[in-house]
């Protein structure tokens, strides 16, 4: 699985053609594909007299978990109707997952929909353990990727030249990695202002690795 920088037709490809899977979520990267996947999703409108559309088998799983002061439903649709149609290299399954949140103490909902679309097919792996690869995902998104977008500002990049994209990314991992391992502040947003004013010290982290 990866986040959108990673949702590409080649990378696709590579990761099928040297043994791999994937699982991509289309968003807007891919503006294209999200929509074709989200309009499967979508009841049928009234068809014109004397048409029909074709039948759509869809299978769902759905969990819920309580944790960090929330109720938490996640429910997956899986369709493999699309393999055939949609012009993404070795697809196979497209789904739409809804996320369902409840406040304990408030009583607030929040609610999001994401699609995406994997080349596993429903032989490999079925609605149920896809979802649980979802979840796991978010995970990282939340924990991770927050850190990047966000707290590092990788969202806000504009470099576009050569690998410059890929090169940004190497160093904000290697940042991440060495301030979670040597522990020096309790949260990210507070190494990133320290160090801004102490460029020395940010220096002298890797002159001592």
């Amino acid at each position: 699985m990866g986040d959108a920088l990673h949702t590409q037709r080649p990378v696709s490809t590579q990761n099928v053609e040297t043994g791999g899977e994937y699982i991509w979520f289309a968003k807007g990267n891919q503006p294209q594909m999200e929509e074709n996947i989200r309009l499967w999703f979508e009841p049928d409108v009234q068809p014109i007299p004397g048409m029909s559309f074709p039948p759509k088998e869809f299978e769902t799983a759905k969990l819920t978990n309580k944790g960090h002061g929330r109720l938490e439903t996640r429910t997956l649709t899986v369709s493999s109707q699309l393999k055939d149609y949609l012009d993404w290299p070795y697809l196979e399954q497209v789904f739409k997952l809804e996320r369902h949140f409840v406040s304990l103490k408030t009583g607030d909902i929040q609610q999001q929909i994401v699609y995406g679309f994997t080349s596993l097919t429903r032989e490999e792996i079925a609605p149920l353990p896809l979802l649980n690869k979802t979840r796991s995902y978010w995970g990282i998104e939340n924990g991770l990727h927050y850190r990047r977008d966000v707290t590092l500002r990788e969202d806000y990049t504009r470099l576009t030249k050569g690998k410059a994209d890929q090169a940004m990314v190497c160093l904000n991992n290697l940042i991440l990695g060495i301030l979670l391992l040597k522990k020096i502040c309790r949260t990210i947003p507070t190494a990133r202002r320290y160090f801004s004013a102490h460029p020395a010290e940010a220096l002298n982290l890797f002159l001592r690795l």
